[in-house]
C-alpha cells in the first residue's frame, strides 16, 4: 500500500445496491453510504457511477472531500467481478483514488467472514456460490447463475416449486396447502403461470422461498421434500469445498442461514459463525492487492 494512503474504503456492490464504508488506517469508522446497483455485468459505467456516489456521500459524512480521494485505497467486492471481460472493462476506467483492487462480492464476503484470513463460505440467497481462499488463491464452486447453476438458492427453489405445482395441477402427485398457495397467487390460472414464467427473473422465483420454509415447518409434504432437496444441494457444495481442503464453512445468505436444521449432523458440525460481512472483507481488500486478474494487463 502506498505511503500516501491515509484512508481505507470498502465497497460491497450487487445488483440491487452498493455500500461504501470509509475507515482510517487503524480501522476506525469514518463514514458509510448506500446507492444503486454496482453489478459490473450491468455496465462498467453504471457500476462506477454508483460506487463514486456512495464514496462521495460517505466522504462527506466523514468530513472529507475530493481532495482526499488520492489518499484512499479502495477495495471493491462487486457482483459480476468473476467475468473477465467485465473486470477489465471496469478497471480500464479512470478513477481518482490512490489505489483500487477489484474482486468478486463472494471473495469480499469470504474475507469478511474469516477476518481477512484464509477460509471458506457458502452463500445461498437468491443464488448460490461457494468459495475457498487458501494461500492467496481462491477456489470457486457453483455461482454460474440461474437457471444453469445456483442449486441451493431461492430462485432454484422457486423454479422447482412451480414445476411441482404444474405437475400436481395435472393430477401427478397430491396437492398440498403449499400447492394451493401458489395456485391462489396466480388466481388458479395455469396459463397465467406459463405466461409469467416467460419473463420471470431469479428474484421472482425466489419470492416463494419463505413460504416453502413456513409450510415445511408445518409438515407440508411438498415443502418438506423441497427443503430436503435444498439441504442436499447445499451439502453438495459444502462437500466440494471440503474436498478442496477446508474444514469449516460459514453459511451466508437468506437460505443458508435457515437451512441448518435440515442438514445432516456431520455437515452441521462443519458450520462456523462468520466474523464479519462483505463490507469488512472489502476493507481488508483495501489493505493490499486482491485483484482477481493481473492489473498489468489493463490497457490504460
Amino acid at each position: 500500500m502506498p505511503n500516501s494512503i491515509r484512508y481505507l474504503v470498502g465497497v460491497d456492490g450487487g445488483g440491487t445496491s452498493c455500500r461504501a464504508r470509509i475507515c482510517d488506517l487503524n480501522g476506525n469508522f469514518l463514514g458509510e453510504a448506500k446507492t444503486g446497483s454496482a453489478n459490473i455485468l450491468l455496465g462498467a459505467e453504471v457500476a462506477l457511477t454508483s460506487i463514486n456516489d456512495a464514496i462521495a456521500t460517505a466522504a462527506r459524512q466523514a468530513g472529507l472531500s475530493e481532495q482526499d480521494y488520492p489518499a484512499m485505497s479502495v477495495g471493491l467486492a462487486l457482483a459480476g467481478g468473476e467475468q473477465k471481460s467485465a473486470w477489465y472493462a471496469f478497471m480500464q476506467q479512470a478513477m481518482p483514488y490512490g489505489a483500487v483492487t477489484l474482486n468478486t462480492d463472494a471473495y469480499g464476503a469470504c474475507l469478511g467472514a474469516w477476518g481477512g484470513q484464509d477460509g471458506a463460505i457458502l452463500i445461498a440467497g437468491t443464488g448460490s456460490c461457494g468459495i475457498l481462499i487458501h494461500q492467496g488463491e481462491q477456489h470457486v464452486v457453483g455461482g454460474r447463475e440461474f437457471p444453469i447453476s445456483d442449486q441451493g438458492g431461492g430462485a432454484v427453489m422457486g423454479l422447482r416449486l412451480i414445476q411441482q405445482v404444474l405437475l400436481r395441477a395435472d393430477g401427478i402427485g397430491e396437492k398440498t396447502p403449499l400447492t394451493e398457495l401458489v395456485l391462489t397467487h396466480f388466481d388458479h390460472d395455469i396459463d397465467a403461470i406459463v405466461e409469467w414464467s416467460k419473463t420471470a427473473r431469479p428474484c421472482d422465483y425466489g419470492q416463494f422461498s419463505p413460504q416453502i420454509f413456513a409450510h415445511a415447518n408445518q409438515g407440508d409434504e411438498l415443502g418438506v421434500a423441497m427443503l430436503k432437496q435444498t439441504a442436499a444441494d447445499i451439502e453438495m457444495w459444502m462437500q466440494a469445498l471440503i474436498q478442496r481442503g477446508t474444514d469449516k464453512i460459514c453459511l451466508m445468505g437468506s437460505i443458508a442461514e435457515r437451512i441448518h436444521p435440515w442438514l445432516t449432523p456431520p455437515m452441521q458440525q462443519r458450520i462456523a459463525n462468520p466474523q464479519g460481512d462483505a463490507m469488512d472483507g472489502a476493507i481488508a481488500m483495501a489493505k493490499g492487492n486482491h485483484n482477481l486478474y493481473p492489473l498489468e494487463e489493463v490497457a490504460l
